[in-house]
């Protein structure tokens, strides 16, 4: 009887990490498959700051690996996690897409200029977009910030994950969604 009680208890665990694996969207680059479908782009205006342009942005890059920070400028780990973005988004060059979204509304709570004097005050100098209506944070399943997501160059996200990351745990799932 405890036999079965044990491999009772080993089946679900296995099940729970699996699943736990798939809602992350983590199983099949673990596994070397390709069946997460691609994320539909969406369209972000971006913000005159220092590293950015004011314009839009379209996520994911078609044909290129795409690194998508969600940020707050209300969120004290956001500003702890800015280093690291600097130090990354200089190590990875220009072949990926690197960018930061905040999803407050930019217009309304908060304006464009005070993202562009945050961004300024702590050292961002790469793309930063606004997302105010949360659709693309939505399609990517953002649920805490800071939150960083790696998507390769066919459009299907690699990596998610929330919380603050060195910038050599960055690179490294940067590069290995570029190496697929």
């Amino acid at each position: 009887m405890r036999r079965r009680d044990l491999l009772a208890g080993i089946a679900s665990v296995g099940a729970l990490g699996g699943a736990g694996l798939l809602a992350t969207g983590t199983a099949p680059a673990m596994l070397g498959g390709s069946d997460v479908e691609p994320v539909d782009p969406v369209t972000i205006e971006t913000i005159e700051a220092p590293g950015s342009r004011d314009g839009e942005v379209t996520i994911p890059a078609p044909d290129r690996t795409t690194f998508v920070d969600f940020f707050g400028t209300w969120c004290p780990p956001c500003i702890e996690q800015m280093p690291a973005l600097g130090e990354a988004s200089d190590r990875v060059g220009e072949n990926v897409l690197f960018v930061s979204v905040t999803t407050e509304a930019v217009g309304r709570s908060v304006t464009e200029g005070e993202v562009a004097d945050w961004w300024r005050e702590h050292d961002g100098d790469w793309l930063v977009g606004a997302d105010p209506t949360a659709e693309l944070a939505s399609k990517l399943d953002v649920g805490g910030y800071p939150t960083a997501v790696v998507i390769d160059d066919t459009g299907r996200v690699r990596w998610s994950d929330s919380g603050v990351h060195t910038a050599d745990a960055l690179v490294e799932r940067i590069e290995s969604a570029r190496n697929r």
